[in-house]
């Protein structure tokens, strides 16, 4: 028995069942593309982190090696600074010190997965400079190190009187004098 509209030859609408939101499987696919995505990318942000802390402590070495310049010729009568705290000590009568604040917090700073420290040798016959340092204090020399944090990051960077930037892949600290070239490590051009 048909319908009087069936008769008509006019057919009646027909539902469709819609699909709203995703299945099952759809998330999982999509899991499965992030997760491979992020394996490929992390070493080489983890390598792009390691190149950028890298930057960061060439920069703080370039920045000491200025400051220290700046300080013996200014300040220091000659001699240079002992330590990262006395580069972030002004002169009398300025407001500026000779390193940014974030590189004089004290002695031992960590930037960007390096320890930076500064360290001379005291000259007994180094006179008292124009920021406070006691006679006596001063150094004849310097070494500005940077060591890395990280065990997988294998640059390590130091600066001297001489200024010239040196790395190598071990420390720099106990091997790197004052003035001179050290025993390892390449000036990095």
């Amino acid at each position: 028995m048909a319908s009087a509209a069936e008769e008509a030859g006019v057919t009646a609408p027909v539902k469709i069942r819609s699909a709203k939101g995703f299945a099952l499987i759809d998330l999982l696919f999509v899991c499965v593309i992030i997760g491979i995505i992020s394996a490929i990318a992390l070493p080489r942000l983890l390598k792009a982190r390691q190149y950028a802390g890298a930057a960061s402590a060439i920069g703080s070495m370039r920045a000491i090696s200025s400051a220290e310049l700046t300080y013996a010729l200014t300040c220091g009568s000659g001699f240079y600074a002992p330590d990262l705290t006395t580069l972030g000590t002004p002169a009398p009568g300025s407001t500026e010190a000779f390193v940014s604040p974030n590189l004089s917090t004290s002695n031992s700073v960590t930037r960007a997965g390096y320890v930076i420290q500064v360290q001379a040798t005291p000259y007994v016959g180094a006179p008292g400079s124009c920021n406070g340092l006691a006679q006596g204090a001063g150094g004849q020399g310097f070494k500005g190190i940077a060591d890395a944090l990280d065990a997988d990051n294998h640059r390590y960077f130091a600066v001297n009187a001489d200024a010239q930037i040196f790395e190598n892949n071990s420390s720099l600290l106990g091997v790197m004098p004052e003035l001179g070239d050290p025993p390892a490590g390449h000036v990095l051009r």
